[in-house]
């Protein structure tokens, strides 16, 4: 975190980034930091856990098996939809600390990336589920971002 910052300082005094371009890529770094930390870093280590087939969780909530109750069924949907609206916010951050529009199919790629690397560390530190659901789930949020600050910028322009 303190060397970003000083890189940020750093490029921000030879005018290679604006003010606002700064403050934006602070908040993706705080809040990139937050989320590896909700999801990874603050769970204590357990068995190793992976789900690997697709939308399983969608399966179950829409055709209940029968193994969870409605309740659960409720949760479920509620996992989901928060895993979506988990990366939305850097999705916004990235384009406006990059200072200009981001292909979404670059920005589909970069958030598979990040919820990959948050899956993956699940996965090899024992600390959480490792689920392609997720994955989906958050790299749509994380595009759902970049198409919201695309719009911003585009009408900024």
């Amino acid at each position: 975190m303190i060397i970003s910052l000083i890189i940020l300082e750093s490029y921000y005094k030879k005018n290679k980034i604006t003010k606002t371009q700064m403050c934006f890529s602070i908040l993706f770094i705080i809040y990139l930091l937050h989320v590896y930390g909700s999801t990874v870093f603050s769970r204590l280590p357990s068995t190793r856990k992976y789900q690997l087939e697709v939308f399983w969780s969608w399966k179950e909530i829409i055709h209940p098996i029968g193994r969870l109750g409605t309740a659960s069924r409720y949760d479920l949907l509620l996992e989901n939809i928060l895993n979506i609206v988990m990366l939305l916010p850097i999705g916004i951050f990235l384009p406006l600390a990059y200072g200009k529009k981001i292909d979404w199919k670059v920005g589909l790629l970069i958030g598979i990336g990040i919820s990959f690397s948050i899956e993956l560390l699940q996965l090899v530190l024992c600390r959480g589920l490792f689920e392609f659901d997720d994955i989906i789930h958050n790299s749509l949020g994380f595009l759902i971002g970049i198409l919201i600050s695309n719009r911003i910028l585009r009408k900024k322009l």
